[in-house]
C-alpha cells in the first residue's frame, strides 16, 4: 500500500510540474513579422477602388454623367500621384539591376562569358553559364567551347589528337 501511495504522489508531482513549468518560464519573444500592406489599403488601392465604385454607381444610375466626370478626374489624379510616389520610393538601382541581369542572360545565350570570351556549349542545351565545367549541369553531356572543340561538330578533342573522335575531321592547327 505504501508503494502505491508513493507512486501516486510521484505521478501527481509530475503532472503538477508539467502544468506549472510553462507558467514559470520567461516568455520567449516571438520574432517580429512584418505583414505587407493590403493593396486595397494603400493610397493607390483606395483611389483605384474609388474609380471602380464611381463607374459602378454611374452604370446603376446612382451618379450623373457630370458628377462622374468630376469624380473620375479627381480620383484619377490621386491614383496617378500615388503611383508616382510608389515609383519614387523604389530603389533607383532596381532598373539597373534588371538591365544587368538581362545583359548577363544574353551573354550566356550567345555563349560568351562575362569577360567577352566564348563560353562552354552543350550540344543539346546550348551555351552554359558554367565557366570550368566539363559536363552540362542540365543533361550531363560533355561540354565544348573555346579552342578545345572540333570546328565541324563542336565535340571535345583529346589533347594530342590529329582527328576528331566524333566526326573524324582533321584537327586544325
Amino acid at each position: 500500500m505504501g508503494l502505491e501511495v508513493l507512486a501516486a504522489i510521484l505521478l501527481a508531482g509530475l503532472v503538477l510540474w508539467l502544468i506549472l513549468d510553462p507558467l514559470q518560464r520567461p516568455e520567449v519573444a516571438n520574432p517580429s513579422f512584418v505583414e505587407p500592406d493590403d493593396p486595397d489599403e494603400t493610397p493607390k488601392g483606395i483611389a483605384l477602388i474609388a474609380l471602380k465604385e464611381i463607374d459602378f454607381d454611374r452604370a446603376t444610375g446612382k451618379l450623373s454623367d457630370e458628377d462622374h466626370a468630376v469624380l473620375k478626374e479627381r480620383y484619377s489624379r490621386e491614383a496617378l500621384a500615388a503611383m508616382q510616389a510608389e515609383d519614387a520610393r523604389r530603389a533607383p538601382s532596381s532598373d539597373h539591376i534588371i538591365e544587368q541581369l538581362v545583359a548577363d542572360r544574353v551573354a550566356v545565350l550567345r555563349g560568351e562569358t562575362t569577360q567577352g570570351q566564348r563560353g562552354l556549349i552543350c550540344p543539346l542545351c546550348g551555351p552554359r553559364p558554367e565557366a570550368d565545367a566539363r559536363f552540362c549541369s542540365s543533361c550531363g553531356l560533355a561540354l565544348f567551347g573555346g579552342d578545345s572543340g572540333c570546328a565541324t561538330c563542336h565535340a571535345p578533342i583529346d589533347p594530342g589528337s590529329r582527328f576528331c573522335g566524333s566526326c573524324g575531321s582533321p584537327v586544325g592547327g
